[in-house]
């Protein structure tokens, strides 16, 4: 099952899918869970990694909120969805970069999926309106 084809699938939604946001919506759900893995990583390590994990933490939150509300498509919310959306950039973002101080593979991992969620979230943002 794809994200696209359940959103397509939808009433109010149809042959007018907006691909830029389905793909935000895909990569913020997987960048929820590559972040909570990655902060469950960090606390494993035996260094300090308290930023590391509370940034990891604070994305995954953010990010699966934004795919929850860019997910529903019955009427519109125009600017609870943008503030997501610009949301979840600044908190990829702030990941990715704690994220890559770091010399572990999980962090390397978790970076490139954070980097990848803000932008598909910039590239969506212009759609919404």
């Amino acid at each position: 099952m794809s994200i696209q084809k359940m959103l397509a699938a939808h009433p109010e939604v149809g042959p007018d899918l907006n691909e830029d946001l389905a793909t935000a919506v895909r990569h913020a759900m997987f960048s929820a869970v590559i972040c909570t893995i990655c902060a469950d990583a960090c606390v494993a390590e035996t260094m300090d990694m308290r930023q590391c994990v509370r940034s990891c933490l604070d994305c995954a939150d953010i990010c699966a909120a934004t795919m929850k509300v860019a997910a529903r498509r019955t009427a519109r919310n125009v600017e609870v969805m943008r503030a997501m959306l610009e949301a979840c950039i600044t908190a990829c973002d702030m990941c990715a970069a704690e994220c890559e101080q770091h010399d572990h593979d999980h962090c390397r991992r978790c970076a490139e999926m954070c980097r990848e969620c803000a932008d598909d979230c910039r590239r969506a943002l212009p759609s919404v309106h």
